[in-house]
């Protein structure tokens, strides 16, 4: 069983940067690969970023690319989404969510919610234009 409790979010205008950050119960937290999901009104959950649970390896959306970055540290239990030069469309509810690594996944290449076990409750993030 993992807890997740994400932190970060809130309304920030066009341009600007958040940092949300995900604190996970459990002693084996290197062992789970860890994503963010962001799902805006109206529209399904999508992948974000996701970080591998043993290389560490990490895939971004090709449309946060070059604004988004994704990392963990294994010694705090936490994940971390820096967001910057934010626009209206990245307005969503950002989760962030953790599933046990096999040698079948999840990939972080395929960033795929299915994947993840456990959720946070997810937190708001809102940009003005």
């Amino acid at each position: 069983q993992v807890q997740l409790v994400e932190s970060g979010g809130g309304l920030v205008q066009a341009g600007g940067s958040l940092r949300l950050s995900c604190a996970a119960s459990g002693r084996t937290f290197s062992n789970y690969a860890m994503g963010w999901f962001r799902q805006a009104p109206g529209k399904g959950r999508e992948g974000v970023a996701c970080i591998g649970g043993r290389d560490g390896r990490i895939y971004v959306t090709d449309s946060v690319k070059g604004r988004f970055t994704a990392a963990r540290d294994n010694a705090k239990n936490t994940v971390y989404l820096q967001m910057n030069s934010l626009g209206p469309e990245d307005t969503a509810r950002y989760y962030c969510a953790a599933g046990p690594q096999s040698d079948y996944g999840p990939l972080p290449e395929t960033c795929e919610p299915a994947e993840y076990d456990y959720w946070g409750q997810g937190t708001q993030v809102t940009v003005s234009s």
